[in-house]
């Protein structure tokens, strides 16, 4: 039997001209596409012809061995994910899948991850530029982690002044997590310190708000699975409307001449 191939695809924030080359020829190459149905939305015009297989939120590892399950009877498969199936995707779920099942790369069936744009690389470019220095990334989502070690991590965060970004800040049914996380970190930021909520990054939704860590909890109604939080860190500063984050050249360098 033909050897079937797996691509897991990151195709970025949404819009095909943030997509790689690499992820649209997979998807153009494969018979059958898999995801989440807000993700086969997003690259519904790309996929016409094709087999489709649809889920909701909480169906990963069905999805994780119908994927695999096609690509063993020989097809061609893209299991899509938007932002970076490497980042909070669909690629770490179907290697501890591949690895419970005695898969080699040797003989079995061909897996590549495809990179794409993650919500920390779009977010952060429609704000200015909070990343520049040190930075770590943090989801609130509780389901799969239990919560006092998601907070030792954000505690963590904190104390070596990191910039911070997080992932899945609140849902219907989780929000105290970005409540406990502010409380956390006005015991080592200030509460001036630069915050940006980016809601639905390069998607017709998109919400840019700018704001701070005293006040990130009064826009509440922006927050939510597509939001992402970036918290700068004590160097961060605010310019017409933008967070930027030096690098450290002023201590080396004139920057006007």
């Amino acid at each position: 039997m033909t050897k079937g191939k797996l691509y897991i695809v990151g195709i970025g924030p949404g819009y095909e001209e943030h997509m790689t080359p690499r992820a649209k020829k997979c998807i153009e190459e494969s018979e059958v596409i898999i995801g989440y149905s807000t993700y086969i939305a997003l690259v519904q015009h790309l996929i016409k012809d094709k087999e489709i297989h649809e889920y909701s939120m909480t169906q990963e590892v069905e999805r994780a061995n119908q994927a695999i399950e096609f690509a063993e009877s020989g097809k061609t498969i893209s299991l899509v994910s938007s932002g970076d199936a490497g980042i909070y995707g669909m690629a770490g779920l179907v290697y501890e899948v591949l690895a419970d099942r005695g898969w080699k790369r040797e003989n079995g069936i061909y897996v590549e991850i495809v990179p794409g744009v993650s919500a920390l690389n779009s977010c952060s470019a429609l704000i200015g530029s909070p990343l520049m220095t040190d930075f770590a990334v943090v989801s609130m989502s509780d389901l799969l982690v239990p919560w006092d070690i998601i907070m030792q991590r954000v505690d963590a965060a904190a104390k070596g002044d990191y910039v911070i970004v997080i992932y899945n800040p609140q849902s219907k049914k989780r929000i105290h997590q970005l409540r406990d996380t502010k409380d956390l970190l006005l015991k080592y930021r200030e509460p001036s310190t630069p915050v940006a909520i980016v809601k639905a990054a390069y998607r017709d939704a998109q919400k840019i708000i700018m704001t701070d860590l005293e006040h990130v909890l009064e826009h509440t109604d922006s927050l939510g699975m597509l939001s992402t939080v970036i918290i700068g860190n004590s160097s961060t500063f605010m310019h017409d409307g933008l967070m930027i984050n030096p690098r450290g050249y002023k201590s080396k360098y004139t920057l006007v001449k």
